[in-house]
C-alpha cells in the first residue's frame, strides 16, 4: 500500500467518530497506527498484544531494554495495568493529567514482558490531545504512546517530518495537522518512597516534586 493511502486527515479538536473507530479497529487487530499526542506524533499499538508491541520496537529500531510507555483514559483502565496507584502517584496524576507527565508504577503480571522490558514497571499517561484520548477510549484498553521516530532521532510534530521507513511499516496514519512540538512528557518513577525524575520533559521536574506531600 502506498503511504498516501494510509493517511487519514482528522479534526484535531473534534475528531470524527468514524475515523477514530477505523483506527481503533486497526489497533485491536494487531496493527500499529501513527497518531497525534499533545506535543509529538506517536505510535499506537495494543499494549496487551505482545506481537504488536514487538512491531513497535521493530519499526522504531528501539533497543529491547527500553520499555514503552502506555496511554490510559481513566483510573479504571490504570487499575488493569498496574498493581497499585500509590498516594504519591495519584497526587501527580491529579495535578498534571491529562498530558505533560508520565508516571511509572509497578506493572501487573499480565503486561507483556517486552512492553516493560522485563523490569516489571510501566510508564502511564492520560493523553491531553483530543484525538489520542478518543483513540484510547475507542480501543477500550491501554495503547502504546512512544514517539513516531527512529530511535535516537528527534520527535516529529508534523506528518511530513516522519521518516519514510516508519510510514511504510505502520498500518494507518492519523494526520491532525501541525502539533505544538516540544520535548514530550516528563517521566517520573513513583514506585519508591520518593519520586525520581527519569526524564525531564514538558513539565519541569522541580514542579512535580513540589506537589508531593
Amino acid at each position: 500500500m502506498r503511504i498516501s493511502d494510509k493517511i487519514i486527515k482528522i479534526d484535531p479538536e473534534k475528531p470524527e467518530p468514524e475515523l477514530i473507530r477505523k483506527a481503533a479497529s486497526v489497533i485491536r487487530s494487531g496493527g500499529v497506527v501513527v497518531f497525534p499526542a499533545r506535543c509529538l506524533y506517536g505510535l499506537a499499538a495494543d499494549a496487551y498484544d505482545e506481537k504488536a508491541v514487538e512491531k513497535v520496537f521493530e519499526i522504531k529500531g528501539r533497543a529491547e531494554k527500553k520499555p514503552l510507555l502506555v496511554l490510559v483514559d481513566s483510573y479504571l483502565m490504570i487499575s488493569c495495568i498496574v498493581k497499585d496507584v500509590t498516594p504519591m502517584a495519584k497526587q501527580i496524576m491529579e495535578k498534571f493529567w491529562p498530558g505533560g507527565v508520565t508516571v511509572i508504577l509497578e506493572a501487573v503480571n499480565a503486561v507483556p514482558a517486552n512492553l516493560s522490558a522485563g523490569i516489571g514497571k510501566i510508564g502511564i499517561r492520560k493523553p491531553g490531545h483530543p484525538v489520542a484520548l478518543a483513540l484510547v477510549k475507542a480501543v477500550g484498553s491501554p495503547i502504546t504512546g512512544t514517539s513516531a521516530n527512529l530511535s535516537g532521532a528527534p520527535g516529529c510534530f508534523r506528518i511530513s517530518d516522519i521518516d519514510s521507513e516508519i510510514m511504510e511499516k505502520v498500518d494507518l496514519i492519523i494526520d491532525a495537522g501541525k502539533l505544538k512540538g516540544g520535548i514530550g512528557s516528563t517521566v517520573v518513577d513513583a514506585t519508591g518512597e520518593f519520586p525520581v525524575i527519569i526524564r525531564e520533559g514538558e513539565v519541569p521536574g522541580n514542579e512535580i516534586l513540589s506537589v508531593i506531600n
